[in-house]
């Protein structure tokens, strides 16, 4: 059996059922565990598993090799994939300083046992640290099943993803309220980019949901049958995450789509001003040419009133041609 002198960056936790206490510590706790049929451990790796730590989680826990390369990966969609005597669930959890929907994320795998659950996370994890304090907290929280810690971790960070996207809420409505007045190209900008993280978060969404989904319709290693009402829960908050996304992606859409024809009507309404310009000042400018070439024998050339005569004229082309203009409701 191989040493766990190199197990000591994992956290574990560690509720003893004889004398109703919980332990944390490190890999020590694991060997106390395997001679406590009844106890329940948390083991949390933070980082890669090296070669000897899958190693020892197959030969200790009974963790599938292939389970354990996938739970290894930072990049790996979510997915649920039971085995028989536990389950493995990959999720994506958002990092720690994430605080709008321009967001990164981080891998979180769970290996969810009758006795024991184990977690790997690819970076620190906000959602893990506060779980294992509430659990330290309040030591009876753990007696209950690995099964039912795996459904508080998720809800930790699917109100993560709600709380971006109820921020995001508050940001989109005051867009929409201005759209017409202080929308511009940096605005634009802005909700291009949120349009780009809700098409991210859909996606991550549409797996979670699906993931959830499996857990909840069919039985599953780690989790008895009185956690169906908590993962239902979990599924509808869940899908609300979903619908909120997808709203949200089509009020960005409408946003982004208001503002350019806004933009195109601006523009439109531009050429129409420089269109009657140019149409009022076309008459004029022939006029103006001709009198301009100064051949011997043009009309009026010599008479002293001509010059007041031809302006006169163009005067009176400028009134007839704003009043039609006006009439056709052009301006």
């Amino acid at each position: 059996m191989l040493p766990l002198t190199f197990l000591k960056f994992m956290r574990v936790l560690l509720f003893d059922p004889d004398n109703k206490d919980l332990l944390s510590g490190g890999s020590e706790l694991v060997v106390k565990w395997e001679k406590q049929e009844t106890a329940t451990i948390w083991l949390h790796i933070e980082g890669p598993i090296d070669k000897e730590a899958q190693k020892l989680l197959i030969e200790r826990f009974n963790l599938h090799r292939l389970g354990i390369q996938d739970a290894s990966r930072d990049r790996h969609p979510p997915k649920i994939e039971e085995f028989p005597d536990h389950t493995l669930i990959i999720v994506k959890a958002l990092t720690d300083d994430t605080e709008d929907i321009a967001f990164s994320t981080l891998q979180l795998a769970l290996f969810v046992g009758e006795r024991f659950l184990i977690t790997r996370s690819s970076e620190h994890c906000n959602a893990v640290e506060e779980l294992f304090r509430l659990e330290e907290e309040n030591p009876r929280r753990i007696k209950k099943s690995p099964g039912s810690i795996s459904c508080r971790l998720i809800r930790l960070f699917i109100e993560h993803y709600l709380t971006i996207l109820l921020e995001l809420e508050t940001s989109l409505e005051e867009l929409e309220g201005t759209l017409s007045d202080s929308m511009n190209d940096t605005t634009l900008e802005e909700v291009t980019g949120y349009k780009g993280g809700l098409k991210r978060l859909r996606r991550i969404s549409i797996y979670h949901e699906q993931l959830l989904h499996k857990l909840q319709s069919s039985p599953n290693p780690g989790f008895p049958e009185d956690l169906v009402h908590e993962i239902n829960d979990l599924h509808e908050q869940q899908e609300r995450v979903g619908s909120l996304t997808l709203l949200f992606y089509e009020l960005s859409s409408d946003l982004i789509d208001g503002y350019l024809s806004i933009s195109s009507h601006r523009l439109n309404q531009i050429m129409k001003v420089l269109t009657i310009v140019t149409a009022i000042f076309v008459p004029l400018g022939f006029l103006a040419g001709i009198y301009g070439m100064n051949f011997a024998n043009m009309p009026e050339l010599q008479s002293e009133t001509g010059y007041f005569i031809l302006l006169s004229v163009m005067g009176t082309i400028v009134i007839i041609l704003l009043t039609t203009f006006r009439r056709k409701k052009w301006l």
